[in-house]
């Protein structure tokens, strides 16, 4: 496509900053460096029309993890290292909360919850067992206990008596987060190109030249944040997880309020408009779902059909209303990787599922690598 004069000098002539990604880490990127440099010309290029990953395809958790996900994770990492990621979740959502407004994301403080099915004798036993310890390791973020256990109130069947509770978790309208983050960074008069996929890049001593399926530019630094899709940018550390999600129609009286997580978190449920929003079921399938390409499957698909049936909604009627996926970036190791990749490039990705939580903190990491 032959660019007009117009077109060079106004959005690709004399950029600064060029972000790869206008998800929440992109975005947030990009206030933080309108912040630092208020004169930089900031360029976002996003290959969806929306900024489609998991960005504006996630259930909208303000969560930072629950019971059986910590205790794994001391598994796989030292407490230090948990309590560090757990505090930066918390601070991301702070931040979040901060820059946009609880009533404009609508944020809602109903506690989270664990459920364990009935035959998960394992799980439940080690998470009841295990409470009080994860709930000392906590003690220096919140100064109170944490999780405590609480009997099903929800009418919710095939699962224990009780389950986990969270009193400081809550949950967000993703749409509305993304729409005012959108206007937010807008606002600022940084320029967001749409549709507008990565082909390649390179690197002189001084600028990264960028080609684009349209055109092509150069820009002083060059951020990656795209997350699930790194791995196409040869960020090898990064795993493209595709996570399945539908959504009922209204339900009358609908009595379920919170944010829950089921069967070691591999289901995710909530409230929503007088609905049941839920995901998940990534476990049934890993080799599938481990793709770049959006879309649903029947064996998922009807899990997640049959858990509403006989768990989370026994007994009431319901419709699907709609099905969608979103494309998470995960890794061996649960920490972001936010670094300097060359001498103008940088990237803030593997958010590891907890976008919404970290997505805002990771954006200001990583503007904040330039000097």
């Amino acid at each position: 496509m032959n660019l007009s004069y117009w077109e060079i000098q106004t959005w690709l002539s004399n950029v600064d900053y060029t972000i790869i990604g206008s998800g929440i880490v992109g975005l947030n990127c990009a206030l933080q460096l309108k912040k630092r440099f208020p004169k930089a010309k900031i360029v976002i290029l996003e290959k969806g029309i929306l900024p489609q990953g998991a960005s504006t395809k996630n259930a909208g958790f303000a969560c930072f993890g629950s019971l059986s996900e910590i205790i794994d994770d001391l598994k796989q990492h030292s407490e230090a290292e948990v309590l560090e990621l757990i505090r930066k979740r918390i601070n991301g959502l702070k931040i979040l909360r901060e820059i946009l407004g609880d009533k404009t994301i609508n944020y809602q403080n109903l506690g989270g919850y664990e459920l364990f099915l009935q035959s998960d004798d394992t799980l439940y036993n080690s998470c009841l067992n295990t409470k009080d310890k994860i709930n000392q390791l906590l003690y220096p973020i919140f100064n109170t206990g944490v999780f405590s256990f609480k009997t099903n109130n929800f009418g919710f069947k095939n699962i224990k008596s009780d389950y986990s509770f969270n009193p400081f978790e809550g949950q967000i309208d993703t749409g509305k987060m993304m729409d005012a983050l959108l206007n937010k960074v807008q606002s600022l008069g940084v320029k967001i190109l749409n549709n507008t996929a990565i082909e390649a890049f390179s690197e002189d001593t001084s600028t990264v030249k960028i080609k684009t399926k349209h055109f092509e530019f150069s820009t002083q630094k060059l951020f990656i944040a795209t997350n699930g899709f790194a791995k196409q940018l040869k960020i090898s550390e990064v795993k493209p997880a595709r996570a399945q999600v539908l959504i009922t129609k209204p339900i009358e009286n609908l009595h379920v309020k919170g944010t829950f997580h089921l069967d070691e978190g591999y289901y995710y449920f909530r409230n929503i408009d007088h609905r049941i929003l839920l995901g998940g079921g990534r476990h049934l399938d890993f080799r599938t779902e481990e793709t770049t390409a959006f879309g649903e499957t029947r064996i998922i698909q009807n899990k997640l059909e049959e858990l509403l049936k006989t768990t989370i909604l026994p007994n009431i009627a319901f419709e699907i209303d709609h099905r969608w996926s979103g494309i998470m970036g995960v890794g061996k190791q649960k920490k972001a990787i936010v670094k300097q990749i060359s001498n103008h490039v940088f990237c803030g990705v593997r958010l590891g599922g907890m976008g919404v939580a970290i997505g805002s903190l990771v954006g200001r990491e990583l503007a904040d690598l330039v000097e």
